[in-house]
């Protein structure tokens, strides 16, 4: 998927600029990437500069890390950035390209597996690089990573999901309204980590840009149009949680495969 990068201000390019400089001259970097909603045209003036460093395994990135912070606080188009908006700051990460999941933690919240594979390989934009780490990279992960390891992840995942909706009719009865909220909202977002499994395509986040991934991505306008109903909510203290526990597995039940 290309994407051109639009900064919404110069001082966001101008410290995109700064940062290309900085690690191009480093021997241990491979390739500097724009992350995020800056590389996908989506940036306002409040929004940081997300960057991810691929370096080659074995790195000392903690000491890249340390290196890189002493010129993030001295230098003037950093300070320019952070004086431009709300939180226009820089997020950069340092990383040597591995992948490999550890098994889904638990049954509360998805794990970020994917969105690593799709932030860093799909959505990403490369403003500099030496040789062919993304090339290689890209070759092992896109357009998906295997068959048995994604049949093994839907399922986990999907299990997890329905185990999180599972808690939310007793935690009602019990009068944890809260705690039965935070099970739907994270039954919610492994209900779009299993969704996006299931069509093969990589996400962006579980917790924002929903109407872009759901609409734009997936090509899904009619469940998008069903997704902010789940949290409508008229009375927080009432079975009303119950009810919307049921509307997710229903969707649960029709977009993703048991």
């Amino acid at each position: 998927m290309p994407f051109t990068p639009k900064y919404p201000t110069s001082a966001h390019e101008q410290a995109a600029t700064a940062i290309v400089a900085f690690f191009a001259a480093r021997e241990e970097t491979d390739t500097v990437l724009l992350v995020n909603s800056c590389a996908r045209g989506k940036a306002t003036r409040d929004s940081c500069l997300d960057v991810q460093v691929l370096v080659p395994e074995g790195t000392d990135a903690a000491a890249l890390e340390a290196v890189w912070q002493r010129r993030y606080e001295t230098d003037p188009p950093f300070a320019a950035l952070r004086g431009v908006g709300a939180f226009s700051v820089v997020h950069l990460d340092i990383s040597d390209g591995t992948l490999d999941p550890v098994p889904h933690p638990d049954d509360e919240y998805p794990d970020d597996f994917e969105l690593r594979i799709g932030n860093a390989l799909v959505y990403a934009l490369p403003l500099w690089e030496r040789g062919d780490r993304l090339a290689r990279l890209r070759r092992q992960w896109l357009p998906y990573y295997d068959e048995g390891r994604r049949q093994e992840r839907l399922a986990a995942v999907r299990w997890c999901c329905q185990h999180a909706l599972e808690h939310i009719p007793p935690y009602v009865e019990r009068g944890l309204y809260f705690q039965a909220f935070a099970r739907l909202w994270g039954a919610f977002q492994m209900f779009l980590q299993a969704l996006f499994i299931a069509r093969r395509t990589y996400p962006i986040a579980y917790d924002k840009w929903i109407h872009e991934q759901v609409v734009e991505i997936l090509g899904l306008p009619e469940l998008y149009e069903r997704l902010p109903h789940l949290f409508e909510i008229g009375r927080f203290e009432s079975a009303e949680l119950v009810d919307k526990a049921q509307d997710l597995q229903r969707l649960l039940d029709a977009y993703v495969d048991a």
